[in-house]
């Protein structure tokens, strides 16, 4: 108990002081998660829409495919992304533009992404065929168009989406497997809360490491708060 204790006070005492180091930490965080959840949103709500609403052959393999993705474990994105980027990897070869290096922000951003996108994909699509089918025929029985209809159900099923987006970020912030293994936890560069949690923890720093801790937990829940927020007032 006395260790808890140490651990919140040291939290506080981190936020509030202004250590540098710490908000450094906390600024590499919300940099490379919130890019990952961003660039997920862009790629995975419309495919949840789209598989939510389509019927399609081969809908039920990508279902199977998204649900699989969506249990990924992290160590092996990271594994998959490290043989990927890395000097002999597979796109060395190709010498194509725009892909980054190992052991920088980029690299933990193409993993986070992985990890996000199929959890993004499968929690929009589950809002999005939940919503009652009576309302598209009642739209189209009004005469809306199939896009309409598309941004009706949408609408209808916006809280799931919004679930769906924490759920991404929820899974990327808390992360530390892949982003160990691609960004090396280089310290004023690729170093996250998890992984500087994990490097106390080691070093037998637990009060800091409980601190960090704290400071994550913080953050999740002001998230949270927030989109709790925006559910009450669209209920």
């Amino acid at each position: 108990m006395d260790v808890l204790w140490s651990g919140l006070v040291q939290g506080l005492r981190l936020l509030l002081t202004g250590d540098p180091v710490v908000w450094e930490v906390i600024a590499c965080t919300a940099q490379v998660s919130g890019i990952a959840v961003l660039v997920s949103a862009v790629i995975g709500v419309p495919c949840g829409v789209l598989l939510g609403l389509l019927h399609f052959p081969g809908k039920r393999l990508i279902q199977v495919l998204v649900y699989t993705g969506m249990g990924l474990p992290p160590v092996v994105v990271g594994l998959f992304v490290y043989l990927l980027l890395s000097r002999n990897g597979i796109l060395a070869p190709l010498n194509l533009p725009g892909i980054p290096e190992l052991f920088t922000p980029q690299a933990m951003i193409w993993a986070q992404i992985i990890i996000a996108t199929p959890l993004v994909v499968g929690f929009t699509m589950a809002a999005v065929a939940g919503v009652d089918p009576d309302l598209g025929r009642q739209l189209q029985a009004l005469g809306a168009t199939r896009l309409q209809v598309a941004e009706a159900v949408v609408q209808e099923a916006r809280l799931g989406v919004l679930v769906a987006l924490v759920g991404g970020l929820g899974s990327v912030i808390s992360e530390v497997g892949a982003v160990m293994m691609v960004g090396g936890n280089i310290e004023g560069y690729t170093r996250v809360l998890t992984t500087a949690i994990m490097l106390e923890t080691r070093r037998g720093n637990f009060d800091l490491a409980l601190g960090l801790g704290m400071v994550l937990l913080l953050l999740s829940f002001l998230v949270n708060l927030v989109v709790s927020q925006l559910q009450g007032q669209h209920v």
